[in-house]
């Protein structure tokens, strides 16, 4: 008989700031952007982030040594390729699914998540960031009040 492991609720401590991005930016354009304007080393992940078979995000990590905090920017939407098989008109034709990582919010581009909030004020984030450039908005996200919090965790 196999071993289960359950993780305790309190082993993980789901409190994070949450900022929403809203740009036409590429991923990599607005990497390069925050972290001029952050004065941040974030890079690519090696994998992207899994949520479904059909949906992968692509993702940027920086640890914040100095200051004890981990940055993530993550997409909020994926591009995925799909095949139909039809016997109709449309006959083996590509489409493209947009599957969203927090559906809640369909809007945002990007979601720019930072453990270890203490001491950290989100206004001057959010200051920064509206004034990078095509960055059309960007403001805090309570995440309390998230239905798809769990798709944030990795």
């Amino acid at each position: 008989m196999a071993a289960v492991y359950k993780i305790n609720e309190d082993f993980y401590d789901d409190s994070f700031l949450l900022i929403a991005i809203h740009s036409a930016m590429e991923d990599y354009a607005i990497v390069y952007h925050l972290n001029q304007a952050l004065k941040a080393k974030f890079k690519r992940s090696n994998n992207d982030f899994d949520l479904s078979e059909k949906s992968s995000f692509p993702w940027f990590d920086w640890v914040d040594q100095f200051h004890d905090r981990y940055w993530v920017l993550i997409a909020n939407h994926s591009t995925k390729q799909e095949l139909l098989v039809n016997n109709d008109l449309f006959q083996n034709e590509t489409t493209y699914n947009r599957p969203r990582l927090v559906p809640e919010y369909k809007e945002v581009d990007y979601f720019l998540k930072i453990e270890e909030e203490e001491g950290l004020k989100s206004d001057v984030i959010v200051k920064i960031l509206t004034k990078m450039p095509k960055v059309i908005t960007a403001y805090s996200v309570e995440t309390d009040k998230l239905k798809s919090k769990k798709n944030l965790i990795f």
